[in-house]
C-alpha cells in the first residue's frame, strides 16, 4: 500500500521531526510512505472571514495539485467522523481489500482546509473535537496508521 501525507507548512521542531522519523521507520514494514509539504500562506494576526477563506483556497489549490486521479483521500477536518483505532484499522484493511491501495491523508494549515479539498476527499476524519497544531497532527496521524497496521495483523502494540 502507498500512503501519501500532504500537509501545509514545514516541520521545524526537532522533537517532531524525530517522532516522524521514528514512525516512518516503523511503517516501512507495512507500506510505502510519501511526504508532500506545500507552503503555507502568510496571514496577518487578525483576519476577516473573507481573508481566511481566501488563504484556505490558495493553500487548497496547492494541495489539490498534489492529488492524483484515483487516489483515495482522507481529509483531516474537525467536522469529520471520529473513529476508534479499531474502526480505522478495519477501514484501512477494507480499502486495501477492495483495491484502494493509494491513499492520501491531507492535513491543512492553521486555518484548516478549503471547501474544495473537503469536496475532493472521499472521507473526512477527525481525531478529536479539540484543535491540535497541524505539525503535531502529522505525528498523531502516523501513530494511528502504525497502530492500525498492528491491529490488522494482530501484532502486539495496541492496548
Amino acid at each position: 500500500m502507498k500512503i501519501s501525507l500532504i500537509s501545509v507548512g514545514k516541520i521545524k521542531e526537532k522533537y517532531l521531526k524525530d517522532a516522524i522519523s521514528e514512525y516512518t521507520k516503523r511503517l516501512s514494514a507495512y507500506c510505502s510512505l510519501v511526504f508532500i509539504e506545500v507552503a503555507d500562506e502568510k496571514a496577518p494576526e487578525t483576519l476577516s472571514n473573507k481573508e481566511a477563506i481566501q488563504i484556505k483556497e490558495k493553500e487548497g489549490e496547492k494541495i489539490l495539485s498534489k492529488i492524483k486521479e484515483g487516489q483515495y483521500v482522507f481529509a483531516l477536518d474537525l467536522s469529520g467522523k471520529q473513529r476508534t483505532s479499531e474502526a480505522f484499522a478495519k477501514e484501512l484493511d477494507q480499502l486495501q481489500i477492495y483495491g484502494n491501495s493509494d491513499l492520501v491523508f491531507v492535513i491543512g494549515g492553521s486555518l484548516g482546509l478549503s471547501q474544495e479539498v473537503i469536496n475532493r476527499s472521499n472521507t473526512q476524519i477527525s481525531f478529536s473535537k479539540m484543535t491540535f497544531p497541524h505539525q503535531l497532527m502529522k505525528v498523531i496521524l502516523l501513530e494511528q496508521i502504525y497502530r492500525g497496521y498492528k491491529i490488522i495483523r494482530n501484532e502486539p502494540y495496541h492496548k
